[in-house]
């Protein structure tokens, strides 16, 4: 019988599992400390534990996170790491620090099926979604790798699911690692430091509302259905009328009152004065705030980043009609970590990339 990667296990699965060994609850929040507060995987390591208990995890369960295979650190401080995922593929996860925060970007799938045209890991195609372990692994590996600062606080605050795949795509697996994210017997994170991105699933979006609601981000980066249906093609089946809607419903049990709209800056296709004024008129009704994004660019990828006065004009607009707007800083662009960058390794299932060769 295959051992049990107990790193699959939320607090609730945990205590299940401990249920059917005979054991107490409370053995599910000492295992769940020793794997995620203290980064241990072996059970020997784990002193609190009786030694017939620990004999019996030997010989049942594993914690077996992603087998890391490459770690980059960019001249910005940026660091990114590439994890195995079996089969040939890979995911890539990033580090990005700042003066107020340490924020982990965190991978959802082996590549991903939105295929959104802009973006690198869209291009990879898709293979399949990651486990619990595989998700919430990346967060245990960095934390074992950048450790602690001078006051024994942990460096990452803050975890952003916008890596690599669309987040509600898998969202069993992605809920409950975001449950080990908040639990306090785990990592302990609020749920404002916590956002999920989506590219706009509108039926998950909902069902996150009520299971898990954390901070939600958007990728819109279109004012009008004609430009999004190019550039995200989500947008054919939930259209932008549906999205605002879901996003208004969202915001009754977010944590935070704003819901944070994703805006890549393409050059001529989405950063003239008219989409800026369109998407004022698009979100009248949604409280929210705009993290303008440079693209990226990528090998072939047929798009330029806006000139930087293009977005100056296009931010301005937005903040003359009462909006909060950020810049992201283009972070780890040497090390290929920036946002529209990561593509790991992924032997696509959905041979998108021979038909895009077909048809060239």
């Amino acid at each position: 019988m295959p051992l049990i990667n107990l790193l699959d296990y939320d607090l609730a699965g945990l205590t299940a599992y401990f249920a059917e060994l005979g054991e107490k609850p409370f053995r599910a929040k000492q295992i769940s400390r020793w794997i995620h507060h203290f980064g241990v995987s072996e059970f020997a390591e784990m002193s609190d534990l009786a030694k017939s208990l620990r004999s019996k995890l030997e010989g049942t369960a594993h914690i077996w996170p992603p087998q890391m295979v490459t770690q980059q650190a960019s001249a910005d401080g940026t660091h990114k790491w590439l994890l195995d995922a079996g089969s040939m593929n890979a995911v890539e996860t990033v580090f990005i620090p700042d003066a107020q925060r340490g924020t982990l970007c965190i991978s959802s799938q082996v590549g991903c099926a939105l295929e959104c045209t802009f973006c690198s890991t869209g291009r990879q195609g898709f293979n399949r979604n990651l486990s619990v372990a595989e998700i919430i692994g990346q967060l245990w590996w960095a934390n074992r790798a950048l450790g602690r600062d001078p006051k024994g606080e942990r460096i990452i605050t803050n975890v952003v699911m916008m890596g690599m795949g669309e987040p509600l795509a898998n969202y069993a697996n992605v809920v409950t690692a975001l449950n080990l994210m908040l639990d306090d017997h785990a990592y302990g994170l609020s749920r404002r430091r916590v956002t999920v991105s989506t590219s706009g699933l509108v039926p998950a979006m909902d069902r996150l509302r009520e299971d898990c609601p954390v901070a939600l981000a958007v990728s819109l980066h279109a004012p009008s259905d004609k430009i999004r249906d190019e550039i995200v093609p989500i947008n054919r089946k939930y259209p932008l009328a549906e999205l605002m809607a879901a996003c208004q419903r969202y915001l009754e049990k977010a944590p935070r009152d704003f819901i944070t709209f994703e805006y890549v800056m393409l050059d001529g296709i989405n950063d003239k004065p008219e989409h800026a004024r369109q998407l004022v008129s698009l979100v009248r009704d949604v409280p929210c705030k705009f993290n303008l994004i440079p693209f990226n660019p990528f090998p072939n990828s047929g798009f330029k980043r806006s000139r930087a006065e293009t977005i100056q004009r296009f931010r301005d607009i937005l903040i003359q009609a009462g909006h909060i707007v950020t810049l992201r800083k283009t972070r780890g662009s040497d090390i290929d970590a920036a946002c529209g960058q990561l593509a790991g390794k992924v032997q696509d299932r959905t041979q998108r990339t021979l038909r895009r060769i077909e048809v060239a």
